[in-house]
């Protein structure tokens, strides 16, 4: 980063540290404790963990598949946004997602403006066994994950200066109003009775729709294919990545409850059965079962149980598995066969179209008999409204983060260019960007 270009992101850094101080945010009476469960917070403490460390597993994930050249700047792509992500978040993120609603489609930036009221403030509606604090740091997980999952798209050309930027703007005005819509009691995508357990819509249909974008605005790189640099990482980061999704799914009911239990269950059957189905899939049509067939399977039906993962049962959750692995696997193979889009590692039919497929299926598969919370039972049980709510709003859903991204890359490239010389991309990011190499 140039010292010219360092500047505003100093003057910002400077501007929190003040804000710190003028508003520290202490409880007026002391941390709430009223009708906190100790075992829940226990398990949400746990399930915030998890959650964190699948950005370090998407790293390593992301990290494996580029070109030995563009490791070190891949991964870091990943781990920037647990730093930039939790200052935005404090500052503003929380309350623009959870803040008083503005329409039902953002929260208030001064509801939790630096957190002020969140220690000493009653717990989260939806979540009111655990206290608010705990509530805002779990969330924050979700918000730091989404625009990293983005980066495997534009991934070998982007500036990193400018995707700072870039993830600054999206989580402001893409995520926010998302997770806002979908999860908060006066959302517009909540009143119309849409269910997303734990961010297929909010994350992985935002992400892949933005990587769709970025992918085609920054076009092809000058070398589009490669040898990924180390399988190895590929499978460290899978690992991580399913050892984190069981705080990312059970977490998100909030406690530690049967509820948690019919997540974590659905979790492990639908990655199971897509990691399986990927790679016999692939031996139909005579390739070998290799470990990036394995790994891409596996989150492909992490991806697609998120929004379904506290709504349907085990039997339904394989197959929501076996048939998110079948359509990625096609929707990867008609991207590289039959379109110019250089979508690097095939974050949108992975991501984004898993995150389609799950949210569809759970219209399919949803049941009042594993949660009574929901109003209407899916398609699969003879009813049709959830079903087409869900086909409603994946419509506006895909829309908003497709074209919403678009505007904020040009936003983004216009203040910054966003694609890196022709000779920084062949000279490789870890050295053109970081002065570092593997």
């Amino acid at each position: 980063m140039s010292r010219r270009l360092a500047m505003l992101p100093f003057g910002l850094l400077l501007a929190v540290l003040v804000l710190s101080f003028i508003f520290p945010g202490n409880p007026v009476n002391g941390i709430n404790q009223e009708g906190i469960s100790f075992p829940d917070t226990a398990w949400m403490l746990t399930s915030t963990a998890l959650v964190l460390i699948m950005t370090p597993g998407l790293a390593f994930f992301y990290g494996g598949m580029v070109s030995k050249k563009n490791v070190i700047s891949t991964m870091l792509q990943s781990f920037i946004c647990m730093a930039v992500i939790s200052i935005l978040w404090v500052v503003l993120g929380f309350s623009m997602a959870f803040g008083d609603s503005n329409g039902g489609v953002i929260g208030n930036p001064g509801t939790f403006f630096m957190m002020q009221g969140v220690l000493g403030g009653k717990p989260w509606e939806l979540a009111p066994t655990i206290p608010l604090v705990l509530f805002a740091m779990y969330q924050l997980k979700f918000a730091i994950i989404t625009p990293a999952l983005i980066t495997g798209a534009f991934a070998e050309r982007i500036r990193f200066t400018s995707y700072i930027l870039f993830i600054v703007l999206f989580s402001l005005f893409i995520y926010c109003p998302l997770a806002h819509a979908t999860w908060h009691p006066e959302g517009i995508l909540f009143k119309l009775g849409v269910l997303d357990f734990a961010g297929g819509t909010v994350v992985h249909m935002s992400a892949g729709w933005a990587a769709l974008a970025g992918a085609l605005y920054l076009k092809k790189r000058n070398e589009p294919s490669h040898n990924p640099a180390r399988v190895t990482y590929v499978l460290l980061g899978t690992g991580l990545l399913w050892f984190g999704w069981f705080g990312f799914n059970a977490g998100s009911a909030f406690g530690a409850n049967g509820l948690a239990a019919t997540a974590l269950a659905t979790t492990s059957a639908a990655s199971g059965s897509a990691a399986f189905a990927w790679i016999i899939f692939d031996a139909i049509r005579g390739r070998k079962p290799s470990a990036m067939g394995t790994c891409i399977g596996a989150v492909v039906g992490l991806v697609a149980i998120t929004p379904a993962a506290g709504f349907v049962t085990i039997s339904h959750a394989l197959a929501i598995g076996i048939i998110s692995s079948i359509v990625s696997n096609l929707m990867v193979e008609l991207r590289t066969r039959r379109t110019n889009i250089d979508d690097t590692l095939d974050v949108f039919p992975c991501h984004g179209i898993g995150g389609i497929t799950g949210m569809i299926l759970t219209g399919v598969f949803a049941s009042k008999n594993v949660n009574a919370n929901i109003a209407e039972n899916g398609l699969v049980y003879g009813e049709t409204h959830l079903f087409s709510v869900h086909l409603l709003a994946m419509v506006g859903v895909s829309l908003f983060a497709f074209f919403g991204t678009l505007l904020l890359l040009k936003v983004t490239d216009l203040i910054t260019p966003l694609r890196v010389s022709d000779e920084e991309e062949r000279e490789g990011l870890d050295l053109s960007q970081h002065g570092e190499r593997l």
